[in-house]
């Protein structure tokens, strides 16, 4: 098929994405906010925050990964026209993600004390726990939050979630800096500051979404009749049979990073800041992908339910190419500026910190560039990853993660991290390896699966 086929999709690509990547960045924003603002109290504060972050974000990719299941059912229904159905994903998936919110906020109170034996430094983990409460109870609204928006993005309207990301941060931003640095009649709290700020932004996020879309007619009919009595198993059982696995893809991608954090930490508080500012970056230019990828779910879970396996195949061809270009763009302004970029989350004004602040700018410098070549491995593996969600195709994809992450990824991380002397540097040379292998072999399984498709509606 030639080139310029592809190329017709993109802007229809990106109308349906660029609502989502402005969300998703609204997230990741919120992040880097908090980084920067408690950036400039210092670098244990910054490593506490890490380290805080890292137990919320495995739960966090486990609530986002199993709401994803709603958009290709609810996809899937809007392409046949079937509201009832749509309904029913939707009404059966807040439900779920509701508990789901609740049981994962209980797991991370209740296993808080295993952070005094990660090997992180005394004065780091004191400072996390107190901060650890706050934002792992924010999972609850989050995460329900996160039924709302795969629901509407299932039926191709992306822009709630975005309007309501961006009233999170302009929240989030607002308290930080009130009550971070204690501003006015508040008091100063530090890093309990910002997590304040971020539970206030993700019931204000939830408030929005609830309220706007029960504003719009198109809604109307999926609000109707939210009952507990209209609550099916076998319904909750489709639901966790396509939630699980994604669910389980995502947690393996974010425990790879989670555990770079904590080798980060072992080799001390200067690289885990170093750590910590590199992946705020990667993880800002990673939500441009993951916004083509709810957009290859969207548009893939359509052409399913219309049954036009040769339309989904170029659908999806076409977010890998853009997806691949975009990745490209970051990866060369992440080797252009990569001594820049790490110098805007310290305080190198600050004389007392000074020569740690150097040494953490030295170090996030040479992880951004391991990071500009991951780019491109990391944005194709979750594009193809969103178009085999679309497909309904996630138990394999769940197996083929595992493999790339923890088998390949993260031993390499190890050895190069802890048994070299490239340190920071090694572990990330192991996020390199385990998603190049992913983003290889989700192609190989995606390319194989839709020529079976094809094959078997001409017979």
């Amino acid at each position: 098929m030639h080139l310029k086929t592809y190329f017709q999709e993109f802007s229809y690509n990106l109308k349906l994405a660029y609502p989502i990547i402005l969300g998703m960045l609204g997230h990741t924003v919120v992040g880097i906010v908090d980084n920067i603002m408690v950036g400039k109290l210092g670098p244990t504060e910054l490593a506490a925050v890490s380290l805080g972050n890292s137990f919320v974000f495995i739960a966090m990719s486990l609530g986002i990964g199993f709401s994803t299941a709603i958009t290709p059912l609810v996809a899937e229904a809007d392409g046949k026209g079937d509201v009832a159905k749509g309904r029913s994903a939707f009404h059966h998936g807040l439900y779920l993600c509701t508990i789901l919110g609740v049981v994962l906020f209980t797991i991370i109170f209740f296993s808080k004390p295993l952070i005094a034996f990660m090997g992180q430094p005394k004065h780091v983990v004191e400072l996390a726990k107190p901060y650890l409460d706050i934002v792992a109870f924010s999972l609850i609204p989050l995460i329900m939050f996160q039924a709302y928006k795969q629901f509407a993005d299932g039926m191709s309207e992306t822009k709630y979630s975005m309007w309501a990301t961006i009233l999170a941060n302009v929240t989030n931003v607002g308290l930080n800096y009130l009550f971070i640095y204690g501003v006015w009649v508040f008091p100063k709290l530090g890093i309990v500051g910002a997590a304040i700020g971020t539970i206030a932004s993700r019931f204000v996020m939830l408030g929005y979404m609830h309220y706007m879309m029960n504003l719009k007619k198109k809604f109307h009919p999926f609000f109707k009749g939210f009952s507990l009595k209209e609550i099916k198993r076998e319904i909750n059982l489709k639901i966790i049979r396509l939630g699980t696995p994604s669910a389980m893809q995502m947690f393996f991608e974010v425990a790879l990073f989670t555990g770079a954090i904590w080798l980060s930490g072992s080799l001390g508080t200067t690289s885990q800041a170093a750590n910590q500012i590199a992946l705020s970056l990667a993880s800002f230019t990673f939500m441009f992908a993951m916004g083509l990828s709810v957009a290859a779910m969207i548009r893939v879970g359509n052409q399913k339910g219309l049954e036009d396996y040769k339309k989904l195949r170029l659908v999806a061809f076409s977010i890998f190419f853009l997806a691949i270009i975009l990745e490209i763009i970051f990866a060369l302004i992440f080797v252009i500026f990569h001594s820049q970029l790490p110098a805007l989350f310290v305080d190198l004004s600050n004389v007392s910190d000074l020569v740690k602040n150097t040494e953490v700018v030295s170090i996030a410098s040479q992880l951004l560039l391991v990071a500009a070549v991951f780019q491109i491995s990391d944005g194709l593996q979750v594009v193809v990853l969103g178009a085999l969600r679309g497909l309904q195709d996630v138990k394999i994809p769940m197996y083929i993660t595992f493999v790339a992450y923890w088998i390949i990824g993260f031993p390499t991380s190890i050895y190069l991290g802890l048994f070299t002397n490239l340190k920071a540097t090694g572990i990330w040379i192991g996020l390199l390896a385990g998603l190049t292998a992913a983003a290889l072999f989700l192609f190989v399984r995606f390319n194989a699966e839709t020529k079976k498709l094809i094959h078997s509606n001409h017979k």
